[in-house]
């Protein structure tokens, strides 16, 4: 970014964007507090507050030795805000004098008592910006930028993959899309986009079906090729995987019974339906995101049938057919997709583990006298924690084994973002999500 003029005004993005983050604080979604800025302000907010959150230990900590008595929530998101801005960095986004004084013209309309003592806060900082960090960076949250609870899951998780695990968390994640199989190739697509002026690449690996399309760099979705059309879908490449591992061997027969039992908003619905003709019901306990799954499925040209439910309550919504394959994409903590979500390390907490590990035990419980002698039930969640993923499908093994549960040994298990665990050929780099993906049969 330049030091020119800008519409909108720094100084609005930074203040809609402490908002936001103080939103997150607070307990909401970052989604949900997105909606509440206007859409022109919309892109620009979210790449700052996508910044914020990724510095937010370290600028906590920083802060509170600037200033220990806390400043009002409003004012102390603001600063944190800007303090993750003037982070060393190799290529600043904005010159230090332009971010203190918009940071400053934030807080003046509202607050203008605060305005002195931001300015202050913001200029020592970059007088003792050295020391500050250094200082700021001996506690574990500022070094990492996730809270304790969570490093120290993973260091009980991972004991050799923790630190990278946590460095990958704060890159940008890349922009992956899945090719509509029934509309053209991976291949035939990746020559459009460069036709379009956008360079991807095509991941070889034969886990992704040739479907599965990397962008060199991320762009809108509207300025993708045939993606009104339903040629084409954004989704990460550990997403993709979870499907195509459903259909492994001989898939499944045209016209086969599927449930997909926490359907929203739709990803792996389509994808199915992409390879496969089914007659699959798409389930989901909230209706409102149910009604993205059709708004999905029309876009792709897609059909399923769509039914509000439980899935853990069947007697509620079953009609007594077994199913040939169930998806069950579970209610996880959703953490191996914190680089594309980075609130997510800042709402959850320690206690929702057990929570969550226990609802997915139940909605396994609940779905696997639903499948049929001979079916498969993919247990798929976007988490790295083993409590969520191998731990999980170890106890129901257990528990099932002897009457007819067998782990398909083409299931992965955990997906980690790590260099030695990538989805993909690329030097280094992790084109994935953190992920835990197991096919079971039932014999």
């Amino acid at each position: 970014m330049s030091d020119a003029p800008l519409q909108p005004p720094l100084s609005r993005l930074l203040e809609r964007s402490a908002e936001a983050l103080q939103a997150v604080r607070s307990g909401r979604s970052l989604n949900d507090a997105q909606a509440d800025v206007p859409p022109e302000l919309r892109p620009g907010v979210q790449a700052l507050t996508f910044h914020a959150l990724r510095h937010l230990g370290a600028t906590t900590q920083a802060l509170r030795d600037l200033a220990p008595k806390a400043p009002a929530a409003r004012i102390e998101a603001l600063l944190c805000v800007a303090l993750a801005l003037l982070w060393p960095a190799e290529r600043p986004a904005y010159a230090p004098h332009t971010l203190v004084d918009q940071a400053v013209a934030a807080v003046r309309p509202r607050t203008p008592a605060a305005a002195a003592f931001v300015n202050a806060v913001l200029r020592r900082f970059l007088r003792e910006r050295e020391a500050r960090v250094a200082a700021a960076l001996q506690s574990p949250v500022a070094a990492w930028n996730h809270p304790a609870w969570w490093i120290e899951q993973l260091q009980h998780d991972w004991p050799e993959h923790w630190p990278a695990l946590l460095a990958a968390a704060n890159r940008h994640p890349p922009m992956t899309l899945r090719v509509n199989r029934r509309r053209v190739s991976g291949a035939a697509y990746v020559e459009r986009l460069a036709a379009q002026g956008l360079q991807a690449g095509l991941l070889d690996n034969p886990a992704f079906g040739g479907q599965a399309v990397v962008l060199q760099q991320p762009c809108p979705v509207e300025a993708l090729p045939g993606f009104a059309d339903g040629e084409v879908s954004v989704q990460d490449a550990s997403a993709q995987r979870a499907t195509l591992l459903l259909l492994a061997d001989a898939g499944l027969p045209p016209g086969a019974r599927v449930l997909d039992a926490c359907a929203a908003p739709g990803g792996k619905t389509a994808h199915l339906l992409e390879l496969a003709d089914l007659d699959l019901l798409a389930l989901d306990s909230d209706a409102q995101r149910l009604a993205r799954v059709g708004d999905t499925l029309r876009r792709l040209r897609l059909q399923a049938e769509l039914k509000a439910g439980d899935a853990s309550q069947p007697a509620a919504w079953w009609d007594g057919r077994p199913f040939d394959a169930i998806l069950l994409d579970a209610p996880c903590s959703a953490s191996g997709i914190v680089r594309r979500h980075p609130d997510i390390r800042w709402l959850r907490r320690a206690a929702d583990l057990p929570a969550l590990a226990a609802l997915q035990a139940r909605l396994l419980e609940a779905l696997w006298p639903l499948l049929k002698p001979g079916g498969r039930l993919l247990y798929a969640t976007c988490s790295v924690f083993k409590c969520e993923g191998q731990a999980q499908i170890d106890a129901f093994l257990q528990r099932h084994g002897a009457s007819g549960a067998a782990l398909h040994p083409a299931s992965p298990g955990h997906l980690l973002t790590v260099p030695d665990n990538r989805a993909d050929a690329a030097a280094g780099e992790v084109l994935h999500d953190g992920f835990y993906l197991a096919l079971i049969l039932k014999t």
